[in-house]
């Protein structure tokens, strides 16, 4: 019991830096496996459960889900809260109404963000403004406050202005848009649905009144296959579970497994180990390791935690003793 005691302390002193990334690296694959898909599984079922109180929340309507999550994906984890906010203020069907006119559907999400009133006018962003004044008054929008925006340490390509006007094109010029999704099958398949352009202005402005050289502001294929892993994926997961579609699930699992591991600062933490991330699969798993388990020190209850403390001092020898 008590060899037991003092390695899952251990354990837990080593779960800030991921310390059990060393056992992972040496197992068999099979194994590796075997703790991935508890893991991936696992993640994706609490996303799933998220999905489906926006759902709720949405009443029911699967395009004003599917734009919302579409929204949050966009505003990356910064910004994810306030994207939500804004997909609230400005529903998809009011868009809907407006897509005949993409600066229309633009001066509505830029408009209702309240970001204009940061910077600088010129004139398209005066007439932004004043298109947005309009629409409001027609379907009784209050713009957000600028407060309630991540700012600071934003790249300018992942700038909240700049996301809005790309999803303002994909909205105005995507028909289908969530059909369409629910057939990708391949990275290939979302980059060419979510590559949009945005309308010319942005093309020489990551923000407004201040110029650069032209640059077409498309979507690049590191935001389209973080949409797949975080938005495709979980979406088509979700809708299958509703529909009771098997081919649809096993379709967003293919993709999952086809898509090339996350990079960010948590799996390069795991991958400081050895290749444990190959896959968008992998890194799901490595992240419902460390959020769900890692940060909290729940060794004891975790499913690489649990292997280990039984290799070291498994739970028959505890109760011999006993």
């Amino acid at each position: 019991m008590e060899a037991r005691k003092r390695h899952l302390n251990r354990l837990k002193a080593g779960a800030s830096y991921f310390g059990c990334g060393g056992y992972l690296s040496k197992l068999d694959p099979l194994r590796r496996l075997e703790i991935y898909n508890t893991l991936g599984f696992e993640r994706l079922r609490r996303k799933n459960s998220n999905i489906n109180d926006f759902f709720e929340e949405c009443d029911q309507n699967w395009q004003q889900t599917f734009y919302l999550m579409l929204m949050r994906t966009m505003g990356g984890v910064d910004n994810a809260e306030a994207f939500t906010t804004l997909a609230q203020c400005v529903p998809y069907a009011v868009l809907l109404r407006e897509r005949q006119v993409p600066a229309n559907v633009e001066a509505l999400l830029i408009g209702a963000s309240g970001l204009l009133a940061l910077y600088p006018h010129d004139e398209y962003i005066l007439n932004l403004k004043r298109n947005f004044a309009y629409l409001a008054t027609k379907y009784s929008i209050t713009a957000m406050l600028p407060e309630q925006w991540k700012l600071k340490r934003i790249y300018p390509n992942n700038h909240p202005i700049l996301r809005l006007s790309q999803v303002a094109s994909f909205i105005a010029y995507t028909r289908d848009m969530m059909d369409r999704m629910l057939a990708c099958s391949t990275s290939d398949d979302v980059y060419r649905l979510f590559s949009c352009e945005t309308l010319p202005y942005w093309q020489t402005h990551y923000t407004p009144a201040s110029t650069t050289q032209s640059i077409a502001k498309r979507t690049g294929r590191t935001k389209t296959d973080l949409l797949a892993i975080n938005l495709v994926v979980q979406m088509q997961f979700a809708y299958s579970s509703y529909t009771g579609n098997d081919r649809l699930y096993a379709r967003a699992l293919a993709l999952l497994e086809s898509l090339p591991a996350e990079k960010n600062s948590i799996i390069a933490q795991w991958n400081s180990y050895g290749p444990l991330a190959r896959t968008a699969f992998d890194s799901q798993a490595l992240l419902q390791l460390a959020f769900e388990y890692c940060r909290h020190q729940r060794c004891d209850e975790c499913p690489v935690g649990k292997r280990i403390l039984d290799k070291v001092a498994p739970r028959q020898e505890e109760e011999e003793e006993e």
